[in-house]
């Protein structure tokens, strides 16, 4: 953002409460660009034979993932976790339980993880081209974001 979505003028450094943050460069206007982090909703999808990992059409060919979906205003997470799951995946949520909540500093994001088994025959929406179903004791969690989700959930299965 280079101008102040209030009154167009350049954004600039400014100094707020001793911390150097970037706002509208008129003072007067008082706009501030916190950069507050964004709330995604993730979903460990269980179905018969394991968790479905899915291939984003933006993504590097050999990564697969977990459900995700950003929260949309005024929406609980787990009827998130619900919608996205229908979504990207055509299966139905049969039960839903929170995992935990995560920081993902690299995409400035909080990750609200939601185990989720579902059923039905999965049919990918135009984000995803690719998925495949992968047995619990075979997932390898990434030290990141929704990787600690799947990280937390693993042990709970093993416990």
């Amino acid at each position: 953002m280079n101008f102040c979505p209030q009154c167009a003028n350049p954004i600039a450094e400014i100094l707020i409460e001793s911390e150097i943050r970037k706002g509208c460069s008129d003072t007067s206007c008082g706009f501030v660009l916190w950069n507050n982090p964004v709330p995604v909703v993730a979903m460990i999808v269980e179905v018969e034979g394991g968790v479905v990992m899915a291939h984003n059409v933006s993504w590097p060919k050999t990564f697969y993932s977990i459900i995700t979906g950003f929260l949309e205003a005024g929406e609980d997470p787990e009827e998130c976790a619900r919608r996205e799951t229908m979504e990207e995946l055509n299966l139905h949520a049969l039960e839903t339980s929170l995992v935990g909540v995560y920081p993902f500093a690299q995409q400035n994001q909080v990750i609200i993880a939601y185990h989720v088994k579902a059923a039905g025959e999965v049919k990918l929406n135009h984000e995803l081209d690719d998925y495949k179903i992968v047995p619990v004791q075979d997932i390898k969690p990434w030290p990141m974001g929704t990787g600690l989700a799947l990280s937390d959930w693993i042990k709970t299965q093993i416990n």
